[in-house]
């Protein structure tokens, strides 16, 4: 098997076990991912349900309004025990439940407009001072205002002030009455004991019936909002389910009913006033007896009336302020009664609170929108307005719900800013990490293991074909010169010679069988080192006589040096293992320098500071290439240069060294020098026996 092949299957078995555990390891994330946003999305269907609560409350209690209420008197009790008193309406400052509320208006069927904060009469009557009727007055000129800027009713020619109040500014201002002044009897037009008001255009009640059904418009100088949802681009990953939202158009699409209201309304005597204005002339002195007789007549005759209310209608008007309104039909005459509201605090109270509270407020956004239009964005940090072209962490969709009818053209929308998928999300992502990490180390081990076995098996067929050579160069050499002895071939001249060679041969032969059969031992963990203390002197008398046969028929010089008081001192040893160290090393040492200038084999032996024994083999060969000197103790390592092609070995010489030494406790290396190589090998000494 090649490494090409071997890599090609690992990646195969990679593939096979990486493809289906990331499938698994995904959709497993994806149904906890599933799962939360679905939690999530509940506790917005939980929140929007809570938001919807609020206007249903408000809705209701507007519905229930009786539209007396809209007057600044009205009528408690039965038709026999019927008394005036205040409307609940009139109090100033405004203490209603509605936030962000502005104050009641009603415009009536001629188009005057009234609210129920300004009385018609003198309000000394009703106990308001001067200063609290200037205030009324401001807030009533503010709610016409608005009015106005949304061209919901026309600008009248009188300015507000009350019946009597008017009636006393025209004397002063002009004795003569104007051609197009409204009579008396209108300014007490229906009954009314409350303020009247000039005629307006009809514009008023034709604008209310289309504002509901007119496209949002925004000129330049609207505030109201510009920037629509669909910018947002948002994206529907999880689908929001469809009967929901079936549900919630059906909510919408659910009108109410008008119904019928029974009220009991004071009526003055208007025949009275009538008859005094026809019998007087338009003199200022005859108005201001008729306005005296008509503050003096207190004669309320108390009528009940059955009316029509429509349902509440909800709009955004261009100036950005909202209004509540509804149509009612009393005596074939058509009212419409209103609330207006100012947005920012109408959707601060009523939506936001809500949401900051919830859980939603620390992973979503919610967007506030009417019509499509974004009317306020409340960030997950409860941050700052939507503002076009901002970034977006995420447009994806949560949760979309409508409010309920009138405010249907309200909406909800939340969208995620992060989706917490909690502790068993964290668990599956380790757990991703952790197969990955396991399989892709584990492949790798596994190709650098086959490569190392691969590698091995080439370095031992090399090593089988070097063994094979090894051993037949040397049985050739002693057959072929034991022939020649045999047949009498050479004379007694030659034959010392060819003994010397046969027995050179030989003990070649020893040596390359001693270190296979050594090898094979050590790596079957079959022998184990016989120490004993030897001194150094003992161990070198051994060691040189072997080391010069094994030099002399190269024709290399042996030279052994070192301190004379080292030689005494002893070192655990095992004496077979520690000549085969220094043979080897030799025979290397012959291998690597055949062609060096100087022929000789340093052996050299010292003590060390730290109080070992070193004893070290030098050549003066080329030396060893720094990238090889940790590769050449391998076992069948054998460096692919021209020198190591022209010379004989098996790759096992240094291997053995190294794992002779170790087992003696020993250790080997070695460093270049100029020129050539050094080995040194340290042993532990034993000081010298007394």
């Amino acid at each position: 098997m090649t490494q090409r092949r071997l890599s090609l299957l690992l990646v195969l078995f990679f593939l096979a076990l990486a493809i289906p555990t990331s499938i698994l390891v995904y959709q497993a994330y994806g149904q906890l991912k599933w799962e939360a946003f679905y939690q999530h999305q509940r506790l917005a269907r939980e929140l929007s349900r809570r938001v919807d609560s609020g206007f249903r409350d408000l809705i209701e209690r507007e519905e229930k309004r009786p539209i007396s209420d809209y007057e600044f008197l009205n009528v408690t009790g039965s038709d026999d025990t019927a008394f005036l008193q205040r409307s609940p309406l009139s109090e100033y400052p405004l203490q209603a439940e509605a936030p962000g509320l502005l104050g009641y208006f009603q415009v009536d069927a001629s188009g005057q407009l009234r609210t129920p904060i300004v009385p018609a009469t003198d309000a000394a009557n009703y106990g308001i001072s001067p200063s609290e009727l200037r205030q009324r007055e401001q807030q009533e000129g503010r709610i016409r205002g608005i009015l106005d800027q949304n061209r919901l009713v026309g600008k009248s020619d009188v300015a507000a002030a009350p019946a009597v109040g008017r009636l006393q500014a025209e004397e002063e201002s002009a004795r003569e009455p104007r051609a197009d002044s409204p009579t008396l009897a209108s300014e007490l037009d229906s009954g009314s004991q409350y303020r009247a008001l000039p005629k307006l255009s009809k514009q008023g009640q034709s604008a209310f019936d289309e504002l509901t059904s007119r496209a949002l418009v925004t000129p330049a100088e609207s505030k109201a909002p510009v920037d629509q949802v669909k910018d947002l681009k948002l994206e529907d990953s999880y689908e929001v389910a469809s009967a929901e939202r079936q549900l919630e158009a059906g909510k919408q699409a659910a009108a109410k009913r008008s119904r019928k209201e029974k009220v009991n309304l004071p009526r003055a005597i208007l025949e009275d006033a009538v008859s005094l204005e026809q019998s007087l002339d338009e003199s200022v002195d005859d108005r201001d007896r008729l306005a005296e007789q008509i503050v003096e007549q207190r004669a309320i005759r108390i009528q009940t009336f059955e009316s029509e209310v429509e349902p509440m209608e909800f709009a955004l008007l261009d100036s950005g302020h909202f209004v509540l309104f509804r149509r009612v039909w009393h005596q074939d005459e058509r009212y419409v009664q209103g609330i207006l509201f100012d947005q920012a605090s109408f959707i601060e109270r009523l939506i936001a609170p809500a949401f900051r509270e919830s859980e939603l407020s620390s992973m979503s956004k919610l967007i506030v929108a009417y019509r499509g239009a974004i009317l306020r964005s409340f960030a997950a940090d409860y941050g700052s307005l939507y503002r076009p072209g901002a970034e977006q962490e995420s447009n994806e969709l949560l949760y979309q719900a409508r409010l309920i009818a009138p405010f249907g053209d309200i909406e909800l929308i939340y969208t995620l800013a992060r989706l917490p998928i909690g502790a068993g999300g964290k668990v599956i992502l380790w757990s991703a990490l952790v197969l990955a990490v396991v399989l892709i180390g584990g492949c790798f081990m596994l190709l650098r293991l086959g490569q190392r076995q691969l590698a091995l098996a080439r370095q031992q067929q090399d090593f089988v074909s070097a063994v094979s050579h090894e051993l037949k160069t040397p049985l050739t050499s002693i057959r072929m010169y034991g022939e020649m002895l045999r047949e009498g071939w050479a004379d007694e001249a030659k034959r010392k010679t060819y003994y010397d060679f046969i027995f050179h041969e030989a003990e070649r032969l020893t040596r390359l069988i001693n270190n296979v059969l050594q090898l094979a031992r050590m790596s079957r963990n079959e022998q184990v080192a016989n120490l004993s203390a030897v001194t150094v002197g003992d161990a070198l008398a051994e060691l040189k006589p072997r080391l010069e046969s094994q030099l002399e028929p190269s024709g290399f010089e042996l030279k052994i040096c070192g301190a004379v008081e080292v030689e005494s001192l002893s070192v655990q040893i095992d004496i077979d293992w520690f000549l085969q160290i220094f043979i080897n090393l030799v025979d290397n040492a012959l291998k690597f320098s055949a062609n060096a200038a100087t022929r000789r084999v340093d052996i050299d032996y010292r003590r060390l500071r730290d109080g070992r024994l070193q004893f070290s083999v030098r050549d003066f060969g080329p030396g060893i290439a720094p990238d090889q000197m940790k590769k050449i103790f391998r076992l069948f390592y054998r460096s692919e240069n021209e020198l190591t092609r022209e010379t004989v070995g098996t790759g096992i010489g240094l291997a053995l060294v190294q794992q002779l030494a170790s087992a003696m406790q020993a250790e080997v290396d070695v460093v270049n020098c100029e020129p050539g190589a050094e080995f040194r090998i340290r042993f532990a000494a034993l000081e010298p026996a007394a």
